[in-house]
């Protein structure tokens, strides 16, 4: 089949099936392995399992490797150092241990029972990062832990990346071998590390200064293929060399537009590798083995929630949280298949064995999503003991908050809401606060403050916190998928009581609104209304104006503030964020559709885009009235997301 007829299906199919699995909410990953088995070789072989395919695949890992690296932070690694090192490590050398022995007795050789171990040791972070963040479950007890030990998880690859080459070619001495790869994986990288360092940065300075994003772009990938070639050279992997591309980047102050710019390369590359995984599933294997994978299956979920779960606990962490973190984990992940494609690469496995480990990864991350969905059901079912725990947490609530009429409800206590905390002591206005951090819990506890550990989200604790006596909520979560679904839960049950959110900007001040707050503070818009307001006095402006007009963009919710000429180098927000409120410029000509056109007549309001106003000639700023005609020449202020304005733009100059 032709090159481009191969592209072309290959497309079509992703599409549609992400497009599916999105719509039934499981991971894009597994879209891709249906893609590639469906298309392979081994069911209706409409695409050939080439070398060459293979061989654009590896890019896959390779810039996943290298996301890694641009996440990887020793501040971060150091403030999680317990849960990463301690309960991480144990996590992996305890399962990696397990199933190596486990293989061994079944009769497989400890070669290829150490990839199949270190396989199985891996958790996707894709799934459980996913699943966490909608579940509002990313700062929980159990989510914390989950973290920690991925990010662990995350580091290991690395080693094993070294490790299984060499065993591949381990003929002679094994210990000798091992020493001498470690020795040179260490020089190799002691010398990047070191050069990259002092040379990245003023590297960065000289290409970001040409303003060219192309320019930007083929320097990544010119950097990070460059340093992958490097590390093959010297006898180690490509993706190490692409893991340390990451680190060094992740310490410029460019890391953030990288991470936007490389996105779409590794989704594709990526996306590509898995299909070629898919392609290696023979659906004849997989029937013929189905009891063993599903047996397997359920056999490599038990072992890891156990396992992680019995470390928890042992961690003294309680039942019910070691359980749901264990179920969380519970699943294989993407650098299960990476580690098995190198080791079905280097010969280190026996083609059966990889049929069924590839089809027993994919079922336990297909069963991934319904287990985390549901972990706090099976944790209540499997541990009573987390059910009792719950209801101490509700009492404890009820008991910080006895005696509480016309206070303040505060969810959230971290920065903005110890600071609210602090006005309201001096107003002698009573208040509880609730909070998820049981660190931060602790320690303003004894520090005398009413802080209690709840989530906010929950009735039961909103209800033991006084709710029906409240005078105010205060929401000050960062995350905006936290404050919805408290507001949901207080418009559902308590729609009288006033709601203030805090949230970082305005983009979400309308959907926070229509999700009932009384409302919305938005932090930059804030920080404007002060920066303006101290230039306004030292400026000589009277005192008494500038507290009034301050009020008024506060009683018009921030209207005159909304949105603001992007840039090509923004610091404040990513320009490629295309839902932020934002102003453009269009300048009208001759011959723009426009022209002589009333701004009624032009119906903009169809594309949720506002005219500020109109700037004409010597006239100066008209302001925007429906029977405005506009002119030849006119500048016309748009306000709006960036689609709609892109649309808008298009009626004024061309009319379509």
């Amino acid at each position: 089949m032709p090159t481009l007829k191969i592209i072309l299906l290959l497309l079509t199919s992703a599409v549609l099936a992400v497009g599916v699995m999105r719509a039934w909410r499981l991971p894009s990953l597994l879209a891709y392995f249906m893609v590639g088995f469906a298309l392979g070789p081994h069911t209706f072989g409409l695409v050939a399992d080439t070398e060459a395919v293979r061989g654009l695949a590896e890019f896959g890992v390779v810039f996943l490797m290298f996301s890694i690296g641009l996440e990887f932070s020793l501040p971060q690694l150091y403030a999680m150092r317990r849960t990463v090192l301690g309960l991480g490590g144990a996590q992996v050398l305890l399962t990696l241990g397990v199933v190596v022995a486990a293989a061994m007795m079944l009769g497989i050789e400890w070669r290829e029972s150490f990839v199949i171990g270190g396989a199985l040791a891996m958790s996707s972070t894709a799934i459980v990062s996913k699943m966490l963040v909608e579940q509002v479950e990313l700062n929980s007890r159990h989510g914390r832990l989950s973290i920690g030990i991925l990010l662990f998880q995350d580091i290991a690859v690395v080693p094993l990346l070294i490790l299984i080459p060499a065993l591949a070619s381990a003929d002679g001495n094994l210990a000798a071998l091992l020493g001498t790869s470690a020795l040179k994986a260490g020089v190799v990288l002691a010398v990047l590390l070191y050069f990259g360092k002092a040379l990245i940065n003023p590297w960065f300075d000289l290409v970001a200064r040409q303003r060219s994003q192309e320019l930007f772009v083929l320097n990544v990938l010119m950097i990070t293929l460059g340093l992958a070639f490097a590390t093959k050279f010297a006898g180690l992997s490509y993706a190490l060399g692409a893991f340390v591309a990451g680190m060094l980047i992740s310490e410029t102050r460019y890391r953030f537009q990288v991470e936007a710019d490389i996105g779409p390369f590794r989704d594709i590359l990526l996306g590509l590798f898995f299909i070629t995984l898919g392609m290696q599933l023979d659906i004849h294997a997989l029937w013929a083995n189905l009891g063993w994978i599903l047996l397997l299956t359920g056999a490599v979920i038990a072992v890891k929630a156990g396992l992680i779960t019995g470390i928890c606990r042992l961690s003294r962490h309680e039942t019910g949280v070691a359980l749901r973190a264990g179920l969380t984990l519970a699943q294989a992940g993407e650098f299960s298949f990476v580690l098995l494609a190198m080791g079905s690469d280097s010969d280190l496995l026996n083609p059966q064995h990889t049929q069924i480990l590839l089809a027993t990864m994919l079922f336990s991350m297909l069963l991934a999503p319904f287990l985390i969905q549901n972990n706090g059901r099976l944790a209540r079912l499997m541990a009573p003991s987390y059910k009792r725990n719950r209801a101490r947490q509700v009492q404890g609530v009820a008991d910080a908050s006895m005696g509480l009429a016309g206070h303040a409800i505060l969810c959230g206590y971290g920065r903005s809401g110890q600071n609210l905390a602090r006005f309201l002591a001096q107003e002698q206005i009573p208040y509880i606060a609730l909070d998820t951090d049981p660190v931060l819990v602790k320690e303003t506890a004894a520090a005398g403050l009413p802080v209690a550990y709840g989530d906010s989200s929950r009735l039961e604790i909103l209800e033991a916190a006084g709710l029906e006596k409240a005078r105010v909520v205060v929401i000050s979560f960062p995350e905006l998928r936290a404050t919805l679904k408290v507001l949901h839960v207080l418009r559902e049950h308590y729609p009288n009581v006033p709601v203030i959110v805090r949230t970082l900007d305005d983009r979400d001040m309308d959907k926070l609104r229509d999700a009932g707050a009384t409302e919305v503070v938005p932090e930059i818009l804030e920080g404007s209304l002060m920066l303006a307001s101290h230039a306004l006095v030292v400026l000589g402006v009277p005192l008494n104006r500038v507290v009034k007009r301050i009020r008024r963009f506060r009683e018009e919710h921030y209207s005159m503030l909304r949105g603001f000429f992007h840039g090509l180098s923004d610091s404040d927000l990513d320009v490629a964020d295309k839902f932020q409120m934002r102003l453009r410029s269009v300048q009208l000509g001759p011959s723009s559709a426009g022209v002589d056109k009333k701004l009624y007549d032009l119906a903009l309001e169809q594309f949720d885009v506002q005219v500020q106003s109109v700037r004409r000639g010597s006239e100066g700023t008209l302001p925007a009235d429906p029977d405005l005609v506009l002119q030849d020449g006119d500048v016309v202020v748009l306000l709006g997301m960036w689609e709609g304005l892109a649309s808008a733009e298009n009626i004024l100059l061309k009319g379509k």
